[in-house]
């Protein structure tokens, strides 16, 4: 499964409707943001690694109304990952990680065994 790529019109049926039934990783991030072009091509080897158990979105917060989100989460800096499951947010984390990190930061936040 591909990265799904969502903004500000769409987030609620991307992120939101769509944690009901899969937990949803979601990557803010900002083009000019070089931790965020190194997290990026982790996040496209996880979603295939986690096909049919989480999905995966991006969020640019420098594309015209996108930013607003930003604000809504609160966002202090790029990249900020949230995960979003049964429309909540469970758990985020800031700045590039590794694999190993991103992996381990999914295991603690979905080791209650209700969804991976």
């Amino acid at each position: 499964m591909a990265v799904v790529c969502t903004s500000l019109e769409r987030f609620d049926e991307d992120v939101i409707a769509a944690s009901d039934s899969l937990p949803v990783l979601v990557d803010f991030w900002a083009e000019w943001c070089a931790p965020c072009l190194v997290i990026a091509p982790i996040l496209e080897q996880l979603a295939g690694e986690f096909q049919g158990r989480l999905r995966i979105a991006k969020l640019e917060v420098d594309q015209g109304e996108n930013m607003k989100l930003a604000g809504r989460y609160r966002l202090r800096g790029f990249p900020t990952v949230i995960l979003f499951y049964r429309r909540g947010e469970r758990g985020r984390f800031s700045g590039a990680r590794s694999k190993a990190a991103i992996v381990e930061f999914l295991r603690k936040q979905l080791d209650d065994g209700d969804s991976t």
